[in-house]
Formats: structure tokens, C-alpha cells, sequence
């Protein structure tokens, strides 16, 4: 959530933040914000006075009773009982104002960073890293889809998940199971030596959803139990942010560094039709995340910490790959600044998002209450959140299918996962 305090004292420079990003009614939002938390401060400014009244008109009246006026006791506190109508007036308005103000303020997204690109959409991403690992040219033989390449394996069986749970649910069988089950293990791995695995519910409240962003503008594409006000996790992302929610840290514990291996839920509203076959887009899939607290002096650093560790991950299967940085226009809703890792698919013949790391300043840490104390100062100050996902299975697994397709039809699995695979090399056509 933006500072009130900056829309207060520095509009002209959250408007043209805002402006960035390229979506007019953002600065329409912004207008109402700004109108609204005058109306609360106005509010507040006459309950201050009114309260100042009564509280004059209270020793009035005593003075009054003392003397013997009781005329005038009763004259004064005809008004005072008046201006408390006033200011149960005054109070209802100000909940409203304060409503609605927090409302706005929810939907409003973050301010990017000085050095995000400008640009309109996702066309204007620029090429930060790569292409690396990129072949001179593809087989035949990997130009392939994934989806038809495991139903040659037998180790997807997307036809009897979409019996199990609907469409866009999808199920890996024997050694799809395990690759699975290895990338995740493969990530942690790889990240354990600066951070602490968690593994969080999958299951959490509004207040939490509400804290990383999701809620309440991305309410569609969540899934809720609303019988006890609990949403289904899209990201470990979610728990991660509010695990310290409400507390005070010292600035000696940052930053903290959070793992997380967990299951993401996302009913996903807006992409009917996209990406349906396969393992491309799936309403449930398993995601590992890398989290960081910080302060906002080193944030800059861990988020260039996080880009490289995701990178490592992604470089250390032999995929071909790209980062690319999020321009303004094509920016999430929480992100201060955001980089794309994307891996080819010969099969699919496109580059594939697998992993998204992000810096959101304080926007997080606000609407979390998420606060730390410098040492030897007096007061708090909001933490920074960042967040990346060191490697979402889904795409990841379809990539390996097509890049390591052999010309028998087999599949040679990524010799840092192959610890994890009960002592398979490749994966073999059904005989």
C-alpha cells in the first residue's frame, strides 16, 4: 500500500509514478484518494474541536453547579449534549470516509522504481541477460510438444485429472511424479545454504492475501472457502509475507531469508482458453519460492541476489534461457521492480515464463504492519518485502521434455536431478 503521508505531502510525485504504468483510471483512483483523505482529515479536525468544546463546556458546568447557576448548568449542557450528537454524526462519517479510503488505497498498485523501464506491455520488456544456453539449432525430434511427448512416456494424465477435479487440473504419473517431486528438491537444495525452509499452510486468511496484493483485486482469480473466510494459497509468496505480520524486528535479524516448497491454487478467471493443453497453465501446481526481509538499503542487493540464484537454478538443468526486466506498463500490482527468467520450448516454440523475482519496497511491509526497529533509534520503520520464484514445475517440466527429447523418443533427465530419481537417467517410451 502507498504512504498516505507521501500522497499528502508529494501528490505531483505519486501521480507521475502512477503515471508510468499507463492505465489513465489508476490516476482517477488516485484523484479519489486524495479527495477522500481530505475528508477524513477534516473530519478529524472538527471531532478535535468539538471533543475540545465538550471537554471546555464540562468544567463550565461544574463552575456553574458550584456557584449555584443551575440555569446556566443546564443551558450548557443542553449544548454539550448537542455537540455529542455532533460528533456521533461526525464518527459514523469519519468510519465511512476511513472505508472507503482504505478501499481505494488496497486497489491502488505500487509506485515503480526509478530505473523500472517505461514501456506498455509485456512487447517492451527489454533483453537483460541471454539468450544462454541456446543451441545453434533444434532436432526434429525436439520439436515436439510436451504434452504429446508424455503421452508417448505414460507419466501425464491429464484426461483422468480433468475427471478427478475439472479442466486445467493436470496429473504426472511414475517417472513424471518424480521429476516433479525432484525439481522441487532440487531447488531447495540449491538455496538452503542462506535460507530457512518453511513449509507453510496452504490455506490462509483475507488478512493475509490482502497483505501480499492478491486481495481484494484479484478476489476472481483466488479460490475461497468462504465458510471460514480461507483462501486456497496462489504462491507461498502469501504465508511468507506474513509470518511476521504485526511484529516488530530488529534491524540486526535482517534481512531474513524464507524458503517455501508448497502447492499453488489459482482458479486463474481471466485466461480461458490460454495455454490448455499440456502442463502450460494448470489451476493447481507446485512452486518453489525464495523470500527476503529487508531493510530498503539492501534491498536493491537481495533483489539482484534472488535474480541470480533463480538463474543458477534454471542454468543448472541445461535449459536455454533469457532474463528479461518488467516494463512499467506490464508490471503486477505489488512490484517496485521485477525481473522474468523465460526458458525455449522447441515443441511449443516459445519462451516460457518459469520464474518471476520481484522487490516491492514497502507495500507489502505496510498493509502486513510488518516493522523493524534501527538500532539505537527511537520509532520503527517499515520493512521491505522481496520475493522470487526460484522454480515453478509446470513449464519447467514441459521445457526438459522438448529440449532433451532423443531421437529414440526418450527423454535425458538433467543430471542435477537425477539424485532424486531413484537412479533414472531417461525416460522411456511405453513399450
Amino acid at each position: 500500500m502507498i504512504d498516505v503521508r507521501l500522497l499528502r505531502n508529494d501528490p505531483q510525485l505519486v501521480k507521475a509514478a502512477l503515471a508510468r504504468r499507463g492505465k489513465p483510471e489508476l490516476l482517477v483512483q488516485l484523484d479519489t484518494a486524495i479527495s477522500l483523505d481530505e475528508q477524513v482529515r477534516d473530519i478529524t479536525a472538527r471531532r478535535d474541536t468539538i471533543r475540545g468544546r465538550v471537554n471546555e463546556l464540562s468544567k463550565l458546568v461544574g463552575t456553574a453547579r458550584r456557584n449555584g447557576n443551575n440555569d446556566e448548568a443546564e443551558k450548557l449542557q443542553a449544548e454539550s449534549r448537542s455537540l455529542g450528537d455532533d460528533e456521533k454524526s461526525l464518527a459514523e462519517s469519519f468510519e465511512t470516509a476511513q472505508g472507503q479510503l482504505r478501499d481505494v488505497m488496497l486497489r491502488l498498485p505500487n509506485l515503480p522504481h526509478a530505473d523500472a523501464p517505461d514501456g506498455a506491455s509485456d512487447h517492451d520488456n527489454p533483453l537483460v541477460i541471454g539468450p544462454n544456453q541456446m543451441p545453434s539449432s533444434f532436432a526434429e525430434h525436439q520439436r515436439m510438444p510436451h504434452w504429446e511427448i508424455a503421452d508417448s512416456l505414460g507419466i501425464l494424465d491429464n484426461e483422468r485429472a480433468v475427471k478427478l477435479s475439472g479442466a486445467m487440473f493436470t496429473m504426472q504419473r511414475g517417472a513424471g511424479a518424480m521429476l516433479s517431486r525432484a525439481l522441487c528438491q532440487y531447488a531447495l537444495d540449491m538455496n538452503a545454504d542462506a535460507f530457512e525452509e518453511i513449509r507453510p499452510p496452504s490455506l490462509v486468511t483475507t488478512a493475509t492475501l490482502t497483505a501480499t496484493g492478491q486481495l481484494p483485486k484479484f478476489a476472481e482469480d483466488a479460490y475461497a472457502i468462504e465458510r471460514d473466510d480461507l483462501w486456497c494459497i496462489p504462491t507461498a509468496e502469501a504465508p511468507l509475507t506474513s509470518m511476521y505480520a504485526g511484529e516488530v524486528l530488529e534491524e540486526s535479524q535482517l534481512p531474513l531469508r524464507l524458503m517455501a516448497y508448497s502447492s499453488c491454487y489459482r482458479r486463474e478467471a481471466g485466461s480461458a482458453g490460454r495455454d490448455t493443453r499440456g502442463m502450460l497453465r494448470a489451476h493447481e501446481f507446485d512452486k518453489v519460492e525464495i523470500f527476503a526481509l529487508s531493510t530498503p538499503e539492501t534491498a536493491d542487493e537481495l533483489l539482484i541476489e534472488l535474480r541470480d540464484r533463480a538463474e543458477r537454478l534454471i542454468a543448472g538443468l541445461g535449459l536455454p534461457y533469457r532474463i528479461i526486466e518488467i516494463c512499467t506498463g506490464d508490471m503486477g500490482q505489488s512490484h517496485h521492480r521485477s525481473f522474468d527468467i523465460e526458458v525455449y520450448a522447441p515443441g511449443c516454440d516459445n519462451w516460457l515464463e518459469v520464474s518471476s523475482v520481484s522487490w516491492f519496497s514497502d507495500y507489502q511491509g505496510r498493509r502486513a504492519d510488518i516493522r523493524y526497529r534501527k538500532t539505537g533509534e527511537k520509532g520503527t520503520h517499515i520493512a521491505n518485502t522481496l520475493n522470487g520464484s526460484a522454480l515453478a514445475v509446470p513449464r519447467v517440466w514441459a521445457a526438459i521434455m522438448e529440449n532433451f527429447r532423443q531421437a529414440d523418443g526418450s527423454v535425458i533427465i538433467p543430471q542435477v536431478l537425477r539424485q532424486y530419481m531413484r537412479g533414472l537417467e531417461h525416460i522411456s517410451p511405453k513399450i
